[in-house]
């Protein structure tokens, strides 16, 4: 009666979702404020200001044609404006015709697997790593082969990237700030990674792109900066949504955009344009499109992440929890106190704190926590962290 590769998809689905179901349920018996639920990423300050204004004015003031088809790309307009954003961030030129807008960063993955991929082609992700990407890689006939977590520092393995590339292999995704460690990959890495994409290209007479799925790229801490993907590789296309940097997760809105070093960069950005109507999309949300066209400078408050995250990580590692402190995004990833993430995780219920086993991102042995929530959560659940810690001492 139904497809038995969704029946499976939906068997092996996200741990993330099935954590957010379950503080559900318990925020009913026991109460929100005593309910800990560190599980979605989902942004917890409301959008900027210069997002609701504009939002405000195309909802209230005569626009005309607002709510009409466009081209599938999106409105040339916002593309330019996201284009020489990027061309004076990366020194690359870029116009309208590299951007096409998405249905969020999740559409735009799709869209450019499909422009890209032929069946059976590889494409090489980094763990720990959101598991959606095997659907996205799925949906569209590829395999993924996952380089095995450097757990020293959650930077990408590049000794074992040069062995898994292989003539079928046609893309790397990158994520940075990384979901689900908040690692920032340094430029020093990325430099190198992309020495070794170039000789292996001149070795098989291929293309690998470089797909960098970005939306935290905006939050980022310590005056550290994020490095430029367009910039240090060739074939790199950058996937980006404004879910997390306008805290608009719920309106699905971002975009692709393409370096021009790509040769016969037309073709791809036509593919995309295509692909983005045949995949059901049709086009990006028209209002949201203009809102984001209007706010490409504004951010959320990141200093109110940066000191979640300070007192979080700090209090975690004096109750005795390994842990790097992240770089960027709002996401922490301790080391488990026993070998079975999924048993620590489970047990850790018992004291409605609601975790993320790091088996489900490719990474056994670690739990993520997601601290897009009030500091009054944060600092309420450290008694339930403490007394979770002792079951293991």
């Amino acid at each position: 009666m139904f497809s038995e590769k969704i029946i499976g998809n939906l068997q092996s689905s996200s741990w993330i979702r099935a954590m957010f179901e379950e503080g559900t349920r318990l925020a009913k018996i026991y109460g929100e404020d005593k309910v800990y639920d560190f599980s979605l990423g989902n942004p917890f300050d409301e959008p900027p200001e210069e997002v609701l204004r504009s939002l405000k004015k195309y909802i209230s003031e005569d626009f005309k044609g607002v709510h009409r088809y466009m081209s599938n790309a999106g409105y040339p307009e916002v593309r330019a404006g996201i284009a020489a954003l990027l061309q004076k961030e990366s020194g690359v030129p870029l116009t309208a015709e590299n951007i096409v807008m998405t249905v969020g960063a999740a559409g735009g993955l799709n869209v450019v697997l499909k422009s890209i991929l032929n069946p059976e082609e590889e494409v090489i992700i980094f763990a720990p790593y959101f598991m959606e990407y095997n659907f996205y890689v799925d949906n569209h006939g590829g395999k993924v082969v996952i380089v095995p977590p450097d757990t020293t520092s959650f930077e990408p393995n590049l000794e074992a990237l040069k062995d898994l590339i292989t003539p079928k292999t046609k893309a790397i995704i990158l994520n940075t700030p990384n979901n689900p460690t908040g690692v920032l990959y340094s430029e020093k890495i990325l430099k190198e990674m992309a020495l070794i994409l170039k000789q292996k290209e001149e070795e098989y007479g291929t293309t690998i792109y470089v797909i960098s799925d970005q939306p935290y790229a905006e939050i980022i801490f310590d005056e550290q900066k994020m490095p430029n993907i367009l910039s240090i590789f060739t074939h790199a296309i950058i996937v980006n949504s404004f879910s997390k940097s306008l805290g608009l997760a719920g309106e699905r809105i971002g975009y692709i955009a393409v370096s021009s070093k790509i040769p016969e960069v037309e073709v791809l950005s036509n593919a995309l344009s295509f692909c983005n109507r045949t995949l059901g999309f049709v086009n990006a949300p028209g209002l949201f499109q203009r809102v984001v066209g209007d706010a490409l400078q504004a951010k959320v408050n990141i200093d109110d992440y940066r000191k979640k995250r300070d007192f979080f990580h700090s209090n975690l590692t004096r109750i005795g929890f390994e842990c790097i402190k992240p770089q960027g995004a709002f996401y922490l990833f301790p080391k488990a106190l026993i070998k079975d993430d999924i048993e620590f995780v489970n047990r850790a219920v018992n004291y409605n704190l609601l975790l993320v086993p790091g088996s489900g991102f490719y990474c056994p042995g670690y739990f993520r926590i997601s601290y897009c929530v009030s500091m009054d959560t944060i600092v309420n659940s450290i008694e339930a962290f403490e007394k979770l810690a002792l079951e293991f001492k």
